[in-house]
């Protein structure tokens, strides 16, 4: 715990802070332009980016491997991965655009093709008379623990750029995101936005396979944004939370990984966001699953409270031991089943209500359609106060009302 502690207050040394600033940034980036492209729907084109990566990588470690006898030089292989994977984004946008098949059939196919000409270039590396093969599959899982500061600082500079760049074209992005007609009408090049969002998106998966690792790169950018979905439903909110989410992923992530030597750091940064995904998933206020059940039991509570009023305002029976038991709690039921007086008023007032809102069904059909009184709420929170009078003054009386059913 005393080594965790000095790794999570940057204490551990010069090169354990500079990767943990540096995988915080790229945190950050991934849940950023994650959000966006998990509101354009093509989340699934990141796993196409970051498993087209590995013959670029593989190709520029054999180039500079025979070079100069060790391929593991980081711009070349970045710059490798790069070209390979907006290779393979130019072929699934092709695909999907000439032909009957859609991105996400165009997507395994260029996903699966591209991996296996990846681990095949792989074999021939382990065959060639060159040192630094064992440090390439660091990039097919991560190797976050064996970075060298130079290393560090070149994938904190390459994030900190994505950031600037989301935290500049995020409205365009946003426009696009939710009606690309109307961005159109707006004079905004509607493909130059996407292709922006997508190099951007490619970018971040290039300088995160040497944290993350090519295989799971894809998990920084959708768990965060995903996770931020949980918690509010406006998109400039959901953006700045996935970042938030992405940089205590990347924290937690680096900073466990210190605790015991030979921790994988990769797979670490992806279990801290699926940790802070899950307690999203079980407490959110708006969609997590205590919340929901909650919220069906207090809708089950309600329906059986008015059908209880209605019931005790009807002379009629109550059989149901929840109906009997809400009734009691709330005071308008006796133990031996006989209405108090608080029990009677509640349930005129109910049973008006009800009256008021089959009297609006009856005179206005198609405005009632469009209302979502279902007589669990007060009606006065539904309709407006001169439209309430005026049902009180249409109402006939209770006797006359039944016989006109």
């Amino acid at each position: 715990m005393e080594t965790w502690w000095l790794a999570l207050t940057f204490r551990l040394g010069y090169n354990t802070s500079l990767v943990t600033l540096g995988t915080m940034l790229l945190g950050a980036g991934a849940g950023m332009i994650g959000s966006f492209i998990l509101l354009r729907k093509r989340s699934l084109v990141s796993d196409a980016i970051s498993h087209a990566t590995l013959p670029g990588l593989a190709l520029a470690f054999i180039v500079v491997g025979l070079i100069q006898g060790d391929g593991r030089w980081l711009p070349a292989l970045l710059v490798g991965a790069a070209g390979s994977a907006a290779f393979g984004l130019w072929a699934v946008q092709r695909i999907s655009e000439r032909t009957r098949l859609g991105e996400d059939a165009a997507i395994g196919a260029v996903l699966s093709t591209f991996f296996a000409f990846g681990v095949v270039l792989i074999t021939v590396i382990q065959a060639m008379p060159v040192s630094g093969q064992a440090g390439l599959t660091g990039y097919l899982v991560g190797a976050t623990a064996g970075m060298v500061a130079a290393e560090a600082q070149l994938i904190a500079l390459c994030a900190l750029g994505v950031l600037l760049a989301v935290l500049v074209w995020r409205r365009s992005f946003l426009m696009v995101c939710f009606d690309a007609e109307f961005a159109r009408t707006q004079g905004l090049h509607t493909g130059r936005v996407d292709l922006a969002m997508l190099a951007l998106l490619m970018v971040v998966v290039v300088i995160g396979l040497k944290v993350t690792g090519l295989i799971l790169i894809v998990a920084l950018t959708i768990i965060p944004p995903v996770t931020a979905r949980f918690w509010t439903d406006r998109p400039l909110h959901m953006v700045i939370l996935a970042a938030l989410l992405g940089i205590l992923a990347g924290y937690l992530g680096v900073t466990l990984s210190s605790v015991t030597e030979g921790l994988p750091t990769g797979p670490l940064i992806v279990l801290s966001a699926f940790g802070l995904f899950f307690v999203s998933f079980l407490f959110s206020p708006r969609r997590g699953v205590l919340a929901s059940l909650l919220a069906h039991q207090r809708f089950r509570r309600r329906v059986h409270l008015r059908q209880g009023l209605l019931a005790v305002a009807r002379d009629e029976p109550i059989f149901d031991n929840l109906t009997l038991r809400i009734l009691q709690r709330r005071g308008y039921l006796r133990r031996d089943g006989v209405p108090t007086a608080p029990g009677r008023a509640a349930a005129r007032d109910a049973e008006h209500e009800e009256r008021l809102w089959a009297l609006y069904r009856e005179c206005q059909p198609e405005d009632a359609l469009q209302q979502e009184h279902s007589g669990l709420t007060p009606i006065a929170s539904v309709l407006s106060p001169d439209a309430i009078m005026t049902l009180e003054a249409q109402l006939p009386p209770n006797g006359k009302q039944e016989a006109r059913r």
